[in-house]
């Protein structure tokens, strides 16, 4: 399965310094075990289209083996880690959770 993140950062942290910091942030969580796989991005500079959200700042995607790992990763020390250190950094967070087709 996967799981998505999208962040909004709140805009005084949208600078380089901050930036650089909260993308160690997201490469550590890539780090974690039970993550089989992922990416952290930003937006794409694809061409406008009114389907095309570009509001957010940064994206993670997350792959588990199952959903049972995923749950777990919820709980992990160092899913924890980041989640307290970067809480106040973001003015909104979206989840999506994919299952994919067979």
């Amino acid at each position: 399965m996967e799981h998505h993140v999208y962040f909004w950062l709140k805009p005084e942290r949208r600078n380089d310094a901050d930036r650089a910091e909260f993308e160690k942030g997201l490469a550590a969580i890539l780090e974690i075990d039970l993550v089989t796989g992922g990416i952290w991005a930003t937006p794409a500079p694809v061409m406008e289209r009114p389907v095309i959200d570009h509001t957010w700042d940064y994206a993670l995607s997350t792959r588990f083996d199952s959903i049972e790992d995923q749950d777990a990763y919820q709980t992990h020390p160092e899913h924890e880690v980041f989640i307290q250190r970067f809480k106040d950094w973001w003015e909104k967070v979206q989840v999506r959770d994919l299952l994919p087709g067979s």
